[in-house]
Formats: C-alpha cells, sequence, structure tokens
C-alpha cells in the first residue's frame, strides 16, 4: 500500500482565513482524504504551537501527524499520547548558530536599537523575532545584523516582514537552514517517503521556496497575485496552479488542495470521485 504526505501551510491555505470564498463542502472533503491510513498530513506554518491547535480548534481543521512551526524552527510528532517536540531537528540546524541559543544570539545583536523584542511565546531556542518600526530601512539593517552575525561564524536566515494591520515591521532571524523546504526534506527523509508521494500546498510568498522546488506542489487558487506571477517561473512538471472546477469546486483553500492532490495521484482523485459521487470526475 502507497504511503502518502500531504504537506500544508495553514493560513489562507488550509484555513478560509483570506478574502475569496470557501466551497462549502471542501472542508468535510479533505477531512475524508486525510482520515485515510495511507495519508500522513503534515502542517508547515509560520505559527507556534499553540497557535496552530487554536486554529484546529476555531476552524475545525483535522489533527496533523506532523507540525512544521515558528517558521521551519521547530518540528512535532503528533498522536494520541500528544505533541512531541522533535529533538533530531534542532540538532540539524543546531550548526549554523555555533550552537548558540536565542538568548546569546540576542546579545550579540543588541547592539541595534532600532529592534524591539516580540513576546515571549514567539521566541524559542532557534527563533530570534523582532519588531522593527516601518520607516526602518530593512535591506541596510539585515546587511548590518548579517555582517555583525557572520563575524562570529554564525549563518543565519533573516526574513522580514510588514504586519500591516498593527503598522510595524517584523523580523525574524533563524539558523540558514531553518526553513519550510529544509524541514519538509528532513522529514521525508526520516519517514522514507518518495518524492513521488509527496505534495505541498500554499499559497504566498513565504511558500515560495517549496513552490519553487522539486516538491510536487500546488498554488491554491486564491493565493495572491504576486506570487502567481513569481511561481509563472516554477517547474511546471512539479507546480500545479489550482484553476477550480474539481468536484464542483472553486479552487481556493482545501478545494485547491484536493484538486492538487487528485493531479498529482489518480489513486487520490479515484477515492475522492467514488467517495463523492459527482459527475464532474
Amino acid at each position: 500500500m502507497n504511503q502518502y504526505l500531504i504537506c500544508t501551510d495553514l493560513d489562507r491555505t488550509l484555513i478560509p482565513n483570506g478574502s475569496q470564498p470557501e466551497s462549502p463542502a471542501a472542508k468535510e472533503i479533505f477531512k475524508k482524504l486525510v482520515s485515510r491510513e495511507e495519508i500522513t498530513l503534515v502542517y508547515v506554518t509560520g505559527r507556534h504551537r499553540a497557535l496552530i491547535e487554536q486554529a484546529i480548534k476555531d476552524f475545525d481543521l483535522p489533527q496533523p501527524d506532523f507540525a512544521i512551526a515558528d517558521v521551519g524552527t521547530t518540528t512535532y510528532q503528533i498522536d494520541s499520547s500528544g505533541w512531541r517536540q522533535w529533538g533530531e531537528w534542532d540538532t540539524q540546524i543546531a550548526p549554523d548558530w555555533q550552537g548558540l541559543a536565542h538568548g546569546e544570539i540576542y546579545r550579540l545583536l543588541s547592539v541595534f536599537p532600532v529592534l524591539r523584542l516580540q513576546e515571549k511565546e514567539k521566541q524559542n531556542r532557534h527563533k530570534l523575532s523582532f519588531y522593527v518600526p516601518l520607516e526602518t530601512d530593512a535591506q541596510a539593517l539585515a546587511g548590518e545584523m548579517d555582517a555583525r552575525l557572520k563575524q562570529e561564524g554564525i549563518k543565519a536566515n533573516l526574513i522580514w516582514s510588514i504586519d500591516e494591520m498593527a503598522g510595524f515591521g517584523l523580523l525574524d532571524v533563524l539558523p540558514a537552514s531553518a526553513n519550510k523546504l529544509h524541514a519538509i526534506r528532513f522529514l521525508m527523509q526520516r519517514k522514507g517517503f518518495l518524492q513521488k508521494d509527496v505534495i505541498f500546498a500554499g499559497d504566498s510568498g513565504n511558500d515560495l521556496d517549496v513552490l519553487m522546488s522539486d516538491i510536487p506542489s500546488v498554488l491554491v487558487a486564491n493565493a495572491d497575485v504576486d506570487t502567481k506571477a513569481r511561481a509563472a517561473n516554477a517547474n511546471k512538471a512539479t507546480l500545479y496552479i489550482a484553476k477550480g472546477g474539481y468536484l464542483g469546486m472553486n479552487g481556493n483553500y482545501s478545494a485547491g488542495i484536493l484538486e492538487g492532490a487528485a493531479y498529482y495521484w489518480p489513486e487520490a482523485g479515484a477515492w475522492l470521485c467514488e467517495s463523492n459521487q459527482t459527475k464532474d470526475c
């Protein structure tokens, strides 16, 4: 029996919290698909554990088997006994920071007065997150921070984003190898999944490292215009852009994930058609 791995981003990919409508039946059909014993489900998200658990409750999401959280800096295995953080992933990414932890990296960067530390729950051993005023030259600041870290032999990935509602910038400092793509590859290797049996679903710029890789991926139909434009340069053999129409649904959110699963895995398409008995098959 083939084993399949579905990796999906949460916000505006599986979670229908964007501006476009969700197909009414999509969530329940998705739940039926991932409940099969052949399917392993992974949530791949910038959210920390508490926010993932809150999303599962608020949006009635299926319980995943794994979660790649905190922008790829933590990985959890989840079963009936609870959430267990994978120490193997911490060991994998620790050399980028020379074995140093969050507090020691913070002390190195305390020379930059513009940085304001985010709340405790948004930090972890390998994730250091700051608030930055919007008027800051983010590119220049990141360059100076990177140079300071390199002086200490530290390889870091600095991720800049904007919280438009709150009106400030967000800057995450991570080990260079701590990202969604590397974490998915690590999970595939540890659990023995072949590339042809894996799909990733995303919707925005912070998913592009996976969407543009050789891992079979699906861009949901509600993805933003900029991400769709950038994805136009992806490998057409490993990126499917949901169009809508599959099982009479619009291709947004979980409907797009289902459309992608059927595209890459004919066996999954057969399951979905059989269980939903629709003329659109």
